[in-house]
């Protein structure tokens, strides 16, 4: 972390956002997907976790570093690995069981902020509350996907900081310069419309559409957000009845009191 008189003040009032995935693929050995020499038999399944940029964009501009920790019970438990260029930050094992994965993310230098643990649950077979959810978990390959999209923060960065998140957006595999002659120190192209379905580097876009491989786009959340409403409708309506049928008690309440009140009073005696 380079020292804090090196980075510039805070900007104040301002967050910048970057969408990142962590998620975890397993796969049981089987005929296309044999056992490697020298795994244990008991291992069942080949697996990765990982840290990467969301529809594969790099990461690596904000995030130098992430630390791994795996089961105590696997050689080499603590996994460091260093960012590369255009590459997700990711572990391959093999394994027989499920187990909570501690994630530990190192930003670049010039940022000037601490690491932050997230968590992340290795699944090895597929769960849901029904079975349309559990299928979605997998695969065409018949690989058990466990996925969430996360969104880095950067509250109120340090000047040196914001003005790498924010130096521009570029396509996938544009270069500044285009050799000798023309082309050379050429600027970044205009941002494609809002409702394009391209991802650039260093943004943060997210696509429009679903693809394979790529299960998060504004569909996905337009979808997630249709899911809450119709669970919100639904719990205002159940809330409706519920105290509809509580006032309706309460009614036949205060009437059963009021009618033993009655009887109670004519038969007191004069």
């Amino acid at each position: 972390m380079a020292p804090q008189n090196q980075l510039g003040k805070r900007v104040k009032l301002t967050q910048v956002r970057r969408p990142f995935i962590i998620g975890s693929t397993a796969l049981p050995f089987s005929d296309s997907n044999p056992r490697p020499a020298g795994i244990p038999d008991n291992h069942t399944h080949s697996w990765q976790v990982f840290v990467k940029g969301l529809d594969d964009s790099d990461i690596t501009y904000w995030l130098r570093r992430v630390q791994f920790k795996l089961h105590e019970s696997i050689p080499n438990y603590v996994r460091m690995v260093e960012g590369e260029v255009g590459k997700p930050f990711i572990v391959n094992e093999t394994g027989w069981g499920e187990f909570d994965i501690t994630i530990k993310l190192y930003y670049v230098n010039d940022s000037g902020e601490k690491p932050q643990t997230l968590y992340h649950y290795l699944r090895l077979h597929p769960y849901g509350r029904n079975e349309d959810e559990k299928q979605a978990m997998i695969a065409a390959n018949g690989e058990v996907r466990a996925w969430s999209y996360e969104e880095q923060l950067f509250n109120e960065p340090y000047e040196v900081f914001f003005n790498l998140l924010t130096q521009g957006a570029v396509p996938k595999g544009w270069k500044p310069t285009g050799g000798k002659g023309k082309g050379k120190n050429r600027a970044p192209p205009a941002l494609p419309p809002a409702d394009s379905a391209e991802v650039w580097e260093r943004s943060a876009m997210i696509p429009a559409h679903n693809r394979p491989g790529q299960p998060f786009s504004l569909e996905t959340e337009a979808a997630e957000i249709k899911k809450l409403a119709d669970a919100q409708a639904q719990t205002e309506e159940m809330t409706k009845k519920i105290l509809a049928e509580l006032k309706a008690k309460e009614e036949l309440l205060a009437s059963l009191k009021a009618e033993n009140s009655a009887a109670a009073a004519a038969n007191k005696p004069a």
